[in-house]
Parts: structure tokens; sequence; C-alpha cells
């Protein structure tokens, strides 16, 4: 049964995706206001061995264009930063010199970043390059519906308290995206969706942006296969999952339908996977080479615990990659 009561839509509440909105990103928003690494912890902040793979698929998409002489770098969704200053870092003095990096965030440009990285709100037109957003598009606001007692699907109203109410039917773009993507028809009371339509349309716009390379989104994910009957709307603060309340005060996200985000060329990978393709192994060095050079093995063990951490399936290795080329060759093909 639906756990949150029917009300007038007039009265009180408003949407998730708009109290999202402002509360990640309006004036003082968590996002505005928070770096995001102080309350949770991504692959980038897990070892230098991610921006080391980003930089390895930076060269292989250079390789795909040809070497162009001006390459860009699109840290969409970049925090403070950490990702587009380890992969100028992880590069060859070639294509570092040739490379123009722009990091894409709401915040303002945190104080000591790499002169070299243009910090902007948006992509730049007609980059050549690569696109990569990592855990982007589950800061994306959007709106949850959830099925009422007659098996109608209902926008979630919220307060700034974080209560909960039904409010009008799902209607136009947003019941077609339900309709095709994850379809409420026949499910019990209080099953809920996450609109994504706003990710698709944001994602969408991020690749257009390109004019040849590749655009690569990293999230937490599912499929229509298996979408979570109870959605996955939650928070986070101080490293911590907290109730979901939009007042400003913690991280708001969900998991992200990128099946429907994909474009007609995109496709799916695990990032255990995606890392593996790039070199990031978890195996173990041989014990023998202990006795040879004690010192280089400590470091290639401390290495493998890494790589292990962020291909762990059960772990940061579940996050999904949504890999579009636009205008070459798949590299991680």
């Amino acid at each position: 049964m639906s756990g949150i009561p029917e009300g007038d839509p007039d009265v009180g509440g408003e949407g998730w995706r708009a109290a999202s909105e402002r509360a990640l990103y309006g004036p003082g928003g968590f996002f505005v206001r928070e770096a995001p690494a102080a309350h949770f912890r991504t692959a980038v902040h897990a070892s230098p061995l991610f921006a080391g793979a980003v930089a390895e698929l930076l060269l292989r998409v250079d390789e795909a264009l040809g070497r162009p002489p001006a390459l860009a770098l699109v840290d969409v969704g970049a925090g403070r930063g950490e990702l587009a200053a380890g992969v100028l870092a992880a590069l060859p003095p070639e294509p570092a010199g040739r490379l123009r990096v722009y990091a894409v965030e709401r915040a303002p440009r945190p104080a000591g970043l790499d002169p070299r990285v243009a910090w902007r709100s948006a992509p730049p037109a007609g980059a050549v390059g690569l696109l990569f957003a990592n855990e982007w598009l589950d800061n994306v606001p959007l709106d949850v519906a959830e099925v009422d007692e007659a098996g109608v699907a209902r926008l979630v109203l919220v307060d700034g308290a974080g209560g909960e109410r039904l409010g009008p039917p799902v209607a136009g773009a947003d019941a077609d995206w339900l309709r095709r993507w994850w379809p409420l028809d026949g499910a019990p009371p209080g099953t809920r969706a996450e609109i994504g339509l706003p990710r698709d349309l944001a994602w969408a716009g991020a690749c257009s942006s390109l004019a040849r390379g590749l655009a690569v989104a990293v999230d937490y994910a599912h499929t229509r296969e298996r979408r979570p009957p109870l959605g996955t709307l939650t928070g986070y603060r101080d490293g911590r999952e907290v109730r979901p309340v939009p007042d400003g005060g913690c991280d708001l996200t969900a998991h992200v339908a990128l099946d429907s985000c994909a474009g007609a060329g995109g496709r799916l990978l695990s990032q255990r996977d995606a890392l593996r393709a790039l070199g990031v192994d978890g195996a173990r060095p041989p014990l023998e080479s202990a006795s040879r050079d004690p010192a280089g093995y400590l470091r290639r063990l401390a290495r493998a615990g890494e790589a292990a951490e962020l291909t762990d399936p059960a772990g940061l290795g579940g996050f999904s990659w949504l890999v579009e080329p636009v205008g070459i060759r798949d590299p991680l093909a």
C-alpha cells in the first residue's frame, strides 16, 4: 500500500525535481557551498589509478581523432577539479601540451586549481576530445512518481522538511517516459519510479557539445529489466547515508536509468570491465619479487589493492559506464 497520503496538489509541497534543484544548486545550495569529497567518496578520490585510466582513455581518443592540434578534456560535474588535475598529471608532455581542459561545475572555481583548467558552467561547444561525466547524472534533479490505491502513477510532492504526499497524476512527456522506460501499469500501490527524462535531456545536451570524440557517463545505474520497485532517492552527509530532505543540508542523489540516456551508438559496460580494458588490474605482484625488490614489491602491492577496490563488483566496480562515440570508433571496443 502507498505509504503517503493523497492531497490537493495546489496546497503546499512541490515535486522532487524543483525542490532538489533549489536545495543542491540554488543560492547557498549544497553543491554550491560544499565540496563533494567531504561527504562521499568517488573513484576519483579512492585512487590516482582512476585518473590514470581516464588519461589512458584520452590517449586512445586522441589516436582515434588523428592527434588534433587542440585536444579537449571536458570534465562534467567536476566537483573541485580533482579528476581534471589528476589527468593532467598523468599525461605525457606532448599530448598534455595540446590539451585544453574544461571543468564544468555550478560551484565557484576552487582556489589553487591548476591554471590550465578552464572553469565553466556548461560544456564548450564544438570540443574535439573526451567528455567525461563521473557521478554527474545522479545529481541531475528529477521527479518521483508513486502508484496510488487506484493504480494511478502520481507525482510525489515534498516539503522543505522532507514530508511527502501524493500530487497530481503524471502527465505529458513524463508519462510517456514512464511508459517506455519505467512502466508502472499493474504495479502495486506504493511502487515508485524516478522520472529520468531530465537526465536524458542533460546527457543529450552534453553529447551534442562534442564535435568529435567520445562521451562517457559513469554512475550507479539500473536498466529497464531491473528497475528498483521503491526507487533509489537518498541523501548523503559527512560520508553517511541520510534521509533525503531538500533543505540544502545534504546531497540528494538517485541511481540513473542509463539505458534511457543512451543514444543510438551508446553502450553500457561495468566499471570493472572498463578499467580492466584500460590497464587497471587488481592482480597481486608475484611474492618472489619481494626478496629481489622489497620497496618495489610494496608499491606494486599497494597499487594492486587500489585497483582491486576500483574494480570490485560489490563496490566501485559496480558502477556502469555509458560510452558514446561521436564520429570516431569506440576506443574501448
